[in-house]
């Protein structure tokens, strides 16, 4: 690694994947051989997050696929992914998931590759024990934050500079805000410095998500993405992007690689559906589909 390299982001592109390639599963693998994605995902309001997040997971080739998620929306979501196991957990107060379901929760986590927590839940303080617990128990897999989860995470950050679980923290920029207890306005004047920070900070791969997208590693390294268009500015589609770096991580791609690729899939899918589509009008769901088939063009 040379001196440019920690000083100047690289640019996302193509090309630059080809140094970062994602595991390859055999021929005859099975899906055990090609993960299993756990998500902590959804609320009563927002079902709609866990299901994108889910199938994203799935579309980025994990092999199997775990949703934990409210007791009032599990059976929907069951039947609308029923590629999914899904385990249904008790709300606690303003929606967020209830105290009494960490120890269970966290036992779900035992044996999977890519544990995700945050799409569509509440915050709350029975979330932050959660992945504290989570941290405590250390394991093998990749944990990635997003949403909600990264709103209790300022507390933790020594805790999870420490911990042997590699974390990927995936904010837009008000999110990055909260994580480094600073203003929007910081963060927007220059998101590659706040991602940075947050790297070092958290001990983790950070991504701050906008018209230029830009990820830092804990080591000093950085990237830049020419956003896929305006179009990816609509509900739901940071829900996708989640699902599709788990999906990855879940894979063996380690927090880097999977949110390098996870950040090109989102945006080069992007780019697609506005020639495709429109500028605008485009629905986060559509960007799912379009996921394998721009993997196997990398």
């Amino acid at each position: 690694m040379n001196d440019a390299s920690l000083r100047d982001p690289g640019l996302l592109d193509s090309e630059l994947l080809r140094q970062f390639p994602l595991p390859e599963p055999p021929e005859d693998a099975d899906k055990d051989e090609r993960g299993l994605a756990l998500f902590i995902a959804g609320s009563r309001e927002l079902s709609g997050a866990a299901l994108l997040a889910g199938i994203g997971a799935l579309r980025a080739g994990a092999g199997k696929l775990r949703i934990a998620t409210s007791d009032s929306i599990a059976l929907g979501l069951g039947i609308a992914i029923p590629e999914a196991r899904v385990i249904a957990f008790a709300e606690g107060e303003e929606g967020c998931i209830d105290a009494s379901e960490i120890a269970a929760l966290v036992e779900e986590c035992e044996g999977v590759d890519s544990l995700t927590i945050g799409p569509g839940m509440r915050h709350g303080p029975a979330l932050a024990t959660l992945i504290e617990t989570v941290l405590d128990r250390g394991g093998s897999h990749r944990l990635v934050l997003d949403a909600a989860a990264l709103g209790v995470l300022p507390p933790l950050a020594e805790k999870m500079r420490g911990s042997r679980v590699g974390a990927i923290l995936l904010p837009h920029a008000g999110e990055m805000a909260r994580l480094l207890e600073c203003e929007r306005d910081s963060v927007t004047a220059d998101p590659l410095a706040a991602a940075r920070e947050a790297a070092a900070r958290y001990g983790a791969v950070a991504l701050v998500k906008g018209s230029w997208s830009f990820i830092a590693a804990p080591d000093g390294r950085s990237f830049r993405f020419r956003g896929g268009g305006v179009g990816l500015a609509t509900s739901g589609s940071g829900d996708t992007l989640a699902g599709i770096v788990g999906g990855l991580a879940a894979r063996g791609a380690d927090p880097l690689t999977a949110t390098l690729w996870g950040v090109y899939l989102h945006g080069e899918a992007g780019r697609m559906l506005t020639a495709q589509v429109g500028k605008v009008g485009f629905l986060a769901r559509e960007i799912l589909d379009l996921v394998p088939g721009l993997m196997e063009r990398g």
